[in-house]
C-alpha cells in the first residue's frame, strides 16, 4: 500500500518542470518575436535615414525660403532627457527584479514623464516652425522622420502605462515580466533611434 503512495507522489515535480520549461519556452518566443519587430522597424527607419542623406546632399534648394536651418538648444535639452530615460528605465528593471515594487513604480512613472516631456517640448517646436509638411523635400522628410519617431515615443509611454497598471495586480511580477522586458528594450531602440535622427537633423545642417 505504501508503495502505491510513493508512486503516485513521482509525476507531480516531472508536472511541475515541465509546466516551468513551457513558460520559460513561451517567454523566450516572445523575446525572440519583438526582436524581430524592432529588427523590421529598424530596416524602416534606416531607409528614411538614407532618403534624407541622398536628398540633402542631391537637392539644390533643400532648406525652404527663408530658413537658414534648426535651432539646436531646445531639441538638445529634448534629447538629453529621452536618452537619460534610458537609464531611469533600467533602474526601474533592477528594481523589479529585486521584487521592490514600489521603486519599480517609481522610476517607472519618471520614465513616462521624461517621455512625456519630449513629446511636449517636440509639438513646441513643431507649432513655432516656419515651415511646414509641404515646404519642400526639408519639410516633409522633417514632419515624416519627427513625426513617426515621435508616434514610436508615444506607444512607448502607452506601453510602459500597461505595464506600471499590471504591477497592481497581487503577485503578477513576482517572477518578472516579459512585458517589461520588451517595453524597456523599445525604450532603449526609441532612444537610439533619435540619437540618429537628431544628428542627422540638427548637427548635420
Amino acid at each position: 500500500m505504501s508503495s502505491v503512495n510513493l508512486d503516485s507522489s513521482l509525476p507531480a515535480p516531472a508536472v511541475v518542470t515541465a509546466h516551468g520549461a513551457e513558460h520559460h519556452d513561451e517567454a523566450g518566443n516572445s523575446m525572440f518575436g519583438f526582436i524581430v519587430f524592432l529588427l523590421s522597424e529598424s530596416v524602416i527607419f534606416l531607409s528614411f535615414f538614407v532618403g534624407y542623406a541622398v536628398y540633402k546632399t542631391t537637392s539644390l534648394d533643400w532648406l525652404p525660403p527663408g530658413v537658414a536651418g534648426l535651432e539646436v538648444r531646445d531639441p538638445l535639452i529634448n534629447t538629453i532627457v529621452l536618452v537619460s530615460s534610458s537609464f531611469v528605465i533600467y533602474i526601474a528593471e533592477r528594481f523589479l527584479k529585486k521584487q521592490n515594487l514600489w521603486g519599480f513604480r517609481l522610476f517607472w512613472v519618471l520614465t513616462m514623464a521624461m517621455g512625456s516631456y519630449f513629446l511636449y517640448g517636440q509639438a513646441v517646436e513643431w507649432m513655432g516652425l516656419p515651415f511646414g509638411f509641404t515646404d519642400g523635400l526639408f519639410g516633409g522628410t522633417f514632419y515624416l522622420l519627427t513625426g513617426f519617431h515621435g508616434l514610436h515615443v508615444m506607444t512607448g509611454v502607452l506601453l510602459q502605462g500597461i505595464m506600471l497598471a499590471r504591477s497592481f495586480i497581487p503577485g503578477n511580477y513576482d517572477n518578472g515580466e516579459v512585458g517589461v522586458m520588451a517595453t524597456s528594450l523599445f525604450w532603449h531602440f526609441v532612444d537610439v533611434i533619435w540619437i540618429v535622427l537628431f544628428i542627422l537633423l540638427y548637427v548635420w545642417q
